[in-house]
């Protein structure tokens, strides 16, 4: 038998479903665990080239996954001005005029994050910055990333002086003079503009993907779903694993949009299973509608503008089809549906596609975020995980409903906000993310905000529906257990058991005893990936 490549010893070893277990020491082997007992029988297998670290009471639990992100595309959007911490637009005002008295003449400036809510009554367009945008082309990616507003000089740059159309539920929004206001819905209308912006370089962007993935590890991340696999992504993905440099174990879903044809659908079907030591393509993405903000969500009734009353897909019965294919090739699919006729048409979907039977692929819901009671047990009936992000509520929604999201939806559904609870109880897998650039990835936040329900930003402020709180249990089971169960992965993934992967996070102290608004603040000492440390505290 080999001797372990790796001991960790002196902890307090935390499995999210078994809780503290008797032992203090475990050791890896292969990128596996392959012994748990007590520091003298644990140590006494270590060889010559064995690493054994003394973690001197840590906590350890099975390794932190965020179940929906963005590595490639949230590094190439966060590189610029970050507007997250404008909380109204004389903020917004003062923080792009200084950016723009550092430009370079001609020079584009990038900028995201930006809260719809800052505009309060006003329509989110670029007319209210236009005193400090004058000449200057800019991007400023809301914070949804579904939707950005470009500045007049931009748009001239780009060719964009009207209203286009296209094969998604995307617009260039204009006035009743047919002229755009800046605001730009969904991504092939982004894309319009985008493409008129000076690019960063493969290397540029490759390093700044090493580093987002780095500050993960970090923050105690060992994996994530990530859900996209655009442009040149794989290749980056490809080089840092071939070059060891991947310290998250990535599982992609590529996109499928609207005017995908048979072929187009049968690429994403072979490209299943391809991938590296660390990372594999396991999954299509896919859009039922946008976002509530943007008013391009799908409702079953519109919300207080007459908007969000259609699908991202012109026919969704396309859709319908194109779920029932890759359903009979066991290609697991990710659906984003965050209203609630949008999410009843995903079910429909999946219920569709396993009555005409087929495989046992593993499908899930991005968002939910409101939902009717007669959806609830549909997810555990089906078998469809619901994946959610809790800090899209505690962030960007209030709990008196004054913010835009739940005006728009109005009393009733504003009150079935992002139900983690209700979910939880009508047996769903409920797996946990960050959806990050959107939010913030430390897994920690991602944690706590399933808890308290409070924006993170002032924790003395009331929570949003605090009766859909998660228990400390189930929140990190939701980022551990649930998140390898919906990946269908169980089996060597997500528990502390020897067998089991040896992605490990370890803490200071347990996160199931510290306080859900100090847990953000709680030290990651020590990040194992595949049996390798990613991270270290200085103290070991």
């Amino acid at each position: 038998m080999p001797k372990p490549s790796l001991i960790l010893h002196s902890a307090r070893l935390l499995d999210p479903v078994a809780g503290p277990l008797p032992h203090t020491a475990l050791a890896v082997s292969d990128g596996r665990i392959s012994a748990l007992g007590d520091d003298r029988g644990i140590r006494a297998l270590a060889g010559p080239a064995t690493t054994v670290l003394d973690l001197g009471g840590a906590v350890v639990t099975p390794g932190l996954v965020d179940g929906h992100i963005h590595p490639v595309s949230g590094a190439d959007l966060t590189h610029g001005l970050d507007l997250s911490g404008c909380t109204d637009l004389a903020a917004v005002r003062e923080a792009l005029a200084r950016a723009v008295r550092t430009l370079p003449p001609g020079a584009w400036l990038h900028a995201w994050g930006l809260d719809p809510n800052v505009f309060g009554d006003r329509p989110v367009e670029t007319a209210p910055l236009a005193s400090v945008l004058h000449g200057v082309p800019a991007l400023l990616l809301l914070f949804d990333a579904h939707s950005m507003l470009a500045s007049p000089r931009a748009l001239e740059l780009a060719g964009v002086d009207g209203p286009r159309v296209f094969d998604q539920a995307a617009e260039v929004v204009c006035d009743e003079q047919g002229r755009p206001t800046g605001l730009l819905l969904e991504d092939a209308a982004c894309e319009l503009v985008e493409r008129a912006a000076p690019q960063p370089t493969y290397e540029e962007r490759r390093a700044r993907l090493a580093a987002a993935l780095r500050a993960m590890a970090a923050a105690g991340l060992t994996g994530g779903h990530a859900m996209d696999a655009g442009g040149d992504s794989l290749r980056l993905y490809a080089e840092l694993d071939e070059a060891g440099e991947l310290p998250v174990r990535l599982r992609v879903a590529p996109w499928c949009q609207p005017g995908a044809d048979a072929d187009a659908v049968r690429a994403l079907i072979e490209r299943q299973g391809t991938g590296g030591r660390l990372w594999r393509v396991a999954g299509v993405k896919l859009f039922m509608d946008g976002t509530i903000d943007n008013g391009t969500a799908w409702l079953e009734h519109p919300d207080c503008h007459g908007e969000s009353a259609h699908a991202f897909w012109p026919d969704p019965q396309t859709y319908t089809g194109i779920i029932g294919e890759l359903h009979r090739a066991g290609v697991p699919t990710a659906t984003h549906a965050i209203g609630d006729a949008a999410v009843r048409h995903v079910l429909d979907s999946v219920e569709k596609a396993q009555a005409a039977g087929g495989t046992g692929a593993r499908h899930r819901v991005e968002h939910i975020e409101t939902v009717p009671d007669d959806t609830l047990r549909r997810f555990a009936a089906l078998g469809v995980a619901a994946s959610m992000q809790p800090t899209h509520c505690t962030d960007f929604t209030r709990a008196d409903h004054t913010d835009n999201w739940s005006r728009r939806l109005g009393e009733e559904r504003a009150s079935r906000a992002w139900r983690c609870r209700d979910l939880w109880d009508a047996d769903a897998t409920v797996v946990l993310g960050s959806d990050w650039p959107i939010a913030p990835y430390p897994p920690l936040g991602v944690i706590a905000g399933a808890r308290h329900r409070r924006p993170s930003r002032d924790l003395s402020l009331p929570p949003h529906g605090p009766e859909q709180a998660l228990t400390a249990a189930e929140a990190l089971i939701g980022m551990t257990v649930n998140a390898a169960r919906a990946a269908g992965e169980e089996h060597e993934a997500g528990r502390l058991a020897a067998g089991h992967r040896a992605d490990l996070t370890a803490f200071a102290e347990s996160p199931l005893t510290t306080a859900a608004t100090d847990l953000p603040g709680l030290p990651v000492v020590l990040t194992v990936l595949d049996g390798r440390p990613t991270h270290r505290a200085p103290q070991l």
